[in-house]
């Protein structure tokens, strides 16, 4: 069962529609409605972006690292979003804290809504 706050493993698409590659990505919220579809945010090495206002850095010395199936240090970049249905995410492998979770939330809302 996928739930908010999830890292899940599943091709995140690129903006010109051609196949992405498999990557880590965290569940932010299921949509209403019927359709089992998820909006997710992709996640990537910190060592190949830079950090930015919207991304949140997720690294080894931090409290829910361990727990986020993560193997390096990474960006979750909030400005890389994507719907997807559910029957596409390939598997959970680990999730972020609550405190966390609500931080990139309200950064999302910002961007959004300035």
């Amino acid at each position: 069962m996928i739930k908010e706050g999830d890292i899940v493993l599943f091709k995140f698409p690129k903006t010109d529609l051609d196949k992405g590659k498999l990557r880590p990505a965290l569940v932010l919220r299921k949509l209403p409605g019927e359709r089992n579809d998820w909006l997710l945010c992709m996640i990537t090495s910190f060592k190949s972006e830079r950090e930015r206002e919207l991304t949140d850095k997720i690294a080894e010395d931090d409290e829910d690292f361990k727990t986020s199936g993560l193997k390096i240090n990474s960006l979750i970049r909030i400005d890389r979003l994507a719907v997807v249905n559910r029957s596409i995410l390939l598997g959970k492998i680990g999730e972020i804290s609550e405190k966390r979770l609500e931080k990139i939330k309200e950064k999302l809302c910002r961007w959004i809504k300035p």
